[in-house]
């Protein structure tokens, strides 16, 4: 009796188990910013959305495959610039998986990293010494932004597939020590070559300010003398118009010359007089 009580109760044991197993095996959670992939005998039969879902315990597993933005990285890669200066190079390529697309994702390359390898990074290698081969080496270090976008462009029109891909950076491209070094003496002499230009050009203008300076300070004092010689002139014709007006009372009043004398005369005979010498005298009315 004690011995089939036993065996109930381990069967009981067990059969909560697999009843706990198959609740708990039953039921799965998709994150936002991941896809489910739901696998029944190794084939593909739904694509879960966010949230939470049914699946049959055992028989049904679910492979999750993010959605989000990822960020591949290339280290070293080397090619040569359009006047073959050897180069390494580093990239980012940032990218997501169409999420309209996983199940074509699982069906042709199973994971994520798989697509990359077999859909991004080929591409990118190939596209990467093909962009590089089209600048000089030189322009190439001046001209990083043109660069960058063009090494985008090229990727972008070349992945197909589900894939998106979003940006293309350039981190770094770098050359031979001993051309980077001539890179380096060439562009110093280009900013000594601009500075002497600037400096030429300062020069020029305060040459310019010199000779604005000089041409208003030639402009004052030419207005200065000219309105002192106005001011001369104003006196002179004034002066001489008075000495014609007082000509002219003169000739018009003879006796007014008497008048002047006797104004002018103190009363006193002169003390001395030179031979032959006229008396003066005052003309007196009768």
């Amino acid at each position: 009796m004690a011995k089939n009580k036993n065996i109930f109760t381990a069967a009981a044991a067990a059969l909560g188990i697999l009843i706990l197993l198959f609740a708990v095996g039953s039921f799965y959670t998709v994150d936002e910013g991941e896809r489910g992939v739901v696998i029944r005998y190794g084939s593909l039969i739904n694509v879960a959305e966010p949230g939470l879902h049914f699946k049959l315990p055992v028989i049904d597993s679910v492979r999750k495959i993010s959605v989000q933005e990822q960020v591949e990285l290339y280290r070293n890669m080397e090619a040569y610039s359009n006047d073959q200066q050897p180069a390494v190079m580093n990239l980012s390529v940032r990218y997501q998986i169409d999420s309209s697309r996983v199940d074509e994702v699982y069906r042709n390359f199973g994971t994520r990293q798989a697509l990359i390898d077999r859909q991004v990074t080929r591409i990118v290698l190939e596209e990467a010494k093909t962009v590089l081969g089209q600048f000089n080496a030189a322009t190439s270090i001046r001209e990083r932004g043109r660069l960058n976008l063009e090494m985008a462009q090229a990727v972008q029109r070349s992945v197909t597939g589900p894939v998106i891909i979003l940006g293309v950076q350039v981190e770094d491209v770098s050359f031979s020590a001993a051309y980077e070094e001539s890179v380096e003496q060439r562009m110093l002499a280009e900013v000594a070559v601009e500075r002497e230009r600037q400096n030429l050009e300062r020069e020029r203008v305060e040459a310019d300010i010199v000779r604005t300076r000089a041409a208003a300070e030639a402009d004052r004092v030419r207005a200065q003398a000219q309105a002192e010689a106005d001011s001369i002139r104003l006196r002179g014709n004034a002066e001489a118009e008075a000495i014609r007006e007082r000509a002219a009372a003169l000739a018009n009043n003879p006796l007014l010359v008497e008048l002047v004398k006797a104004e002018r005369w103190d009363g006193k005979l002169p003390t001395t007089m030179l031979p032959n010498a006229t008396v003066p005298f005052i003309e007196a009315n009768k």
